[in-house]
């Protein structure tokens, strides 16, 4: 398990993401770099404080290892779920197939994976895969701070393609609580 800092403001575009979803006079006035990740669907945008991002990385030796990919970080999320009750989010795993809108292209929160965690309808916590023969890393990803206006504004040519609006997104910020254990604790003491 790492926990990941972000030290400065960037927009990691999912791995078949286009360059043209984004709004670069906007990104290059915001000073945000935008860079292609090598998992995921929609955009990402990572700005100091703003997420709880942490990666965990499995072993194909792993008795949590599923080589079914839509199984494979269902129990990540029970461990988000379990995390998030011990801050006061009561969360739900999605258990089903990819739920997809028009928008989840462009804005990763806006769509749902299996394993990724919900409260109350909106995302909390989003998840990506990236899978090799050795094994398997969760990048997770949990709002601390969610700016719709903001990714509105950066994804706009995206966001204009495909037809939707920015307000559709349901992404809940969980903020970080008591500094003696907050969710990253949580997370901690919670897995396996």
């Amino acid at each position: 398990m790492r926990v990941l800092d972000v030290k400065s403001s960037a927009l990691a575009l999912g791995s078949a993401q286009a360059i043209d979803d984004v709004d670069l006079e906007v990104a290059k006035r915001l000073g945000i770099d935008v860079f292609n990740r090598q998992s995921g669907g929609g955009a990402v945008l990572l700005d100091p404080g703003a997420q709880l991002w942490i990666d965990v990385v499995i072993g194909r030796s792993d008795p949590l290892w599923q080589d079914d990919v839509s199984l494979a970080s269902q129990w990540l999320g029970d461990v988000w779920v379990a995390a998030l009750r011990l801050v006061g989010v009561e969360g739900v795993v999605h258990r089903g197939t990819m739920v997809t809108n028009a928008l989840s292209s462009v804005v990763c929160f806006a769509g749902l994976a299996a394993g990724e965690v919900t409260a109350d309808g909106a995302k909390v916590v989003g998840i990506s895969q990236r899978r090799t023969r050795a094994g398997a890393r969760f990048q997770c990803s949990v709002p601390l701070h969610w700016d719709a206006m903001r990714h509105g504004d950066l994804l706009a040519p995206g966001i204009a393609k495909r037809g939707g609006s920015i307000t559709e997104v349901a992404v809940a910020a969980v903020p970080l609580g008591d500094p003696a254990f907050d969710l990253r604790d949580a997370f901690i003491d919670a897995l396996p």
